[in-house]
């Protein structure tokens, strides 16, 4: 009998859900013409930032959902103007089977979109705007589409043996490796954009003579998005580096003024054959060298003077000094490159455990080395961000004052005057990148940072205003940036 009971209930609960099922089905299959039921869209406009005419860009998805019980019918998708968008319909790109799309209740259709732009014949960018329009029941859903169309000059592969320059008329599109046997020459202004492993060679002299008003910027050529609000911009390791190779003979004079030079594996690397004078001289100033995969700065056998300059999270070394004299002045040199700082999974490299600033005065091939450090930054992830590398470093030459630094309580004579940073220190306004909140790395001092009128102001009078042209003369703050509040 108990059998029968419970055999006869289950019969009852299985036809019960069968015809909720077929009642649910038919509501979600049954087309309404209802003019008060809507699209939805999962965003309502589509930017494409930069678009080089002549190449597509990466597909952008949107989600088109019909969030009401019954199915809806749209009559017609359609671009308003069709010039420079392409669009694909659930994974058909033919326009005319786009007609009488239907989405049942509940259901969602994806659209995918890229951009494509002809040459446009002309220097300056030109702001493209279109419509993607989705008709049903007298009313129309609006995505809105929005590109910048820009020309670039590309440069592929190629070996220059007379002089060269690049002019701010129109960015250049770099596709491979470049070699400059002759100097090269770098207008203010200047955009190059560098597709992966793309690499400058330089054999010659260097001039790249950036204003704070034109600065020239040196980037990956991703100007899309990896995902939401995180732009490739802040992946590292998108295309190769600049090299500055001497041969040994002759003189090299490399010039780097207001550069920014993003998101590489290698950002200045020079070096020499040489181990006695004349070595090459590299000057670096008011640039920004940041989210490297490998190296921000690397000297070997080379002049420096670095000043006023941002070497940020690189993955090994900020700045590595092996043989030659080399002055650093107002920098700020932070390395919080990767996890923790930020938890997306977005470089090609994981952080090394050295210091933010390694000198080298180890190697058996080298030029005599001599190291001037004043009122500058040092700081990171590691616990030693500063390691002086000597046989007999009491006798090293060189002089380190006015400095804030992460770094071990250095007792050497050359050292004097300096701030050492304690865990609790808050130095800068942000040295993490925080997506969700839209928030990117700020190596700007924070109100309370230790950094503030610590700088020799002997040394700074030579430097009266930081890389943003704040004025230093009332009070001296370590780092390429004063505080200003």
């Amino acid at each position: 009998m108990m059998s029968r009971r419970y055999s006869s209930i289950r019969c009852v609960l299985l036809s019960l859900s069968v015809a909720v099922f077929l009642l649910v089905s038919c509501r979600e299959e049954t087309i309404s013409t209802d003019p008060s039921l809507r699209l939805a869209l999962s965003v309502d406009s589509l930017p494409f930032d930069t678009v080089f005419t002549g190449y597509g860009t990466s597909t952008q998805r949107v989600v088109l959902r019909n969030p009401n019980a019954n199915a809806l019918t749209i009559e017609a998708i359609r671009l308003r103007d069709g010039q420079y968008f392409r669009v694909n319909v659930d994974g058909e790109a033919d326009a005319t089977r786009w007609q009488s799309l239907t989405i049942r209740g509940g259901d969602s259709a994806f659209i995918f979109v890229r951009a494509f732009i002809d040459p446009l014949g002309q220097d300056n960018p030109l702001i493209i705007n279109d419509e993607l329009l989705f008709s049903y029941n007298g009313n129309q859903t609006v995505l809105r589409l929005s590109a910048i169309g820009q020309d670039v000059t590309v440069l592929r592969k190629a070996d220059y043996h007379t002089m060269q320059r690049l002019t701010a008329k129109k960015p250049y599109l770099v596709l491979d490796t470049l070699v400059y046997r002759m100097n090269l020459n770098i207008d203010a202004g200047a955009t190059i954009y560098m597709h992966n492993n793309a690499a400058i060679f330089a054999l010659g002299n260097v001039s790249a003579q950036g204003t704070l008003e034109h600065p020239i910027t040196i980037r990956g050529y991703r100007t899309d998005y990896l995902f939401d609000s995180v732009p490739y911009a802040h992946a590292s390791g998108q295309w190769n580096g600049i090299y500055m190779l001497h041969d040994g003979t002759g003189t090299r004079t490399y010039t780097f003024r207001y550069v920014d030079v993003l998101s590489g594996n290698v950002g200045l690397f020079c070096q020499s054959e040489n181990t006695a004078s004349p070595l090459p001289s590299l000057k670096v100033e008011g640039c920004r060298i940041h989210n490297m995969s490998v190296y921000g700065i690397v000297c070997l056998n080379t002049d420096a003077t670095i000043v006023n300059t941002e070497v940020s999270n690189c993955a090994s070394y900020g700045i590595y000094l092996q043989g030659g004299k080399h002055t650093l002045v107002h920098n700020t040199i932070a390395a919080y490159f990767g996890y923790p700082y930020t938890n997306l999974n977005i470089h090609s490299a994981q952080r090394e455990d050295v210091a933010a600033v390694f000198i080298n005065n180890l190697s058996k091939r080298m030029a005599p080395m001599q190291t001037y450090m004043y009122n500058n930054i040092v700081t990171g992830a590691r616990a030693n961000c500063l390691v002086l590398a000597a046989p007999l470093p009491e006798q090293y030459i060189g002089a380190f004052r006015g400095n804030y630094l992460r770094a071990d309580t250095i007792a050497l004579p050359q050292f004097e005057a300096n701030i050492y940073a304690t865990d609790s220190d808050t130095v800068f306004v942000n040295n993490h990148y925080l997506y969700k909140e839209y928030r990117y790395f700020d190596y700007h001092l924070d109100s309370v940072s230790p950094a503030i009128g610590i700088g020799d102001a002997s040394v700074a009078s030579s430097y009266p205003t930081d890389c943003e042209g704040v004025s230093r003369t009332t009070r001296v703050d370590a780092g390429c940036y004063q505080y200003n509040n």
